[in-house]
């Protein structure tokens, strides 16, 4: 086995996942079916802030 990849399961079996990976087996599967554009999510980084943003207001409610 090489360094650069670790073995993943879910209930479809096991997969090879890059190592330096932050996603696991089930973004690795979702990635290769839905697979529609070149688009990544480090595209469009206003759209990230604003899930953040969404998220931290969510958060903030149900907190207080």
């Amino acid at each position: 086995m090489s360094n650069n990849i670790r073995i993943e399961e879910d209930l479809l079996g096991t997969r090879e996942v890059p190592a330096e990976a932050y996603y696991g087996v089930h973004t690795l599967r979702a990635i290769e079916n839905f697979y529609i554009s070149n688009s990544k999510i480090s595209d469009v980084p206003e759209f990230v802030r604003g899930m953040v943003m969404v998220k931290k207001a969510a958060a903030m409610r149900i907190k207080n």
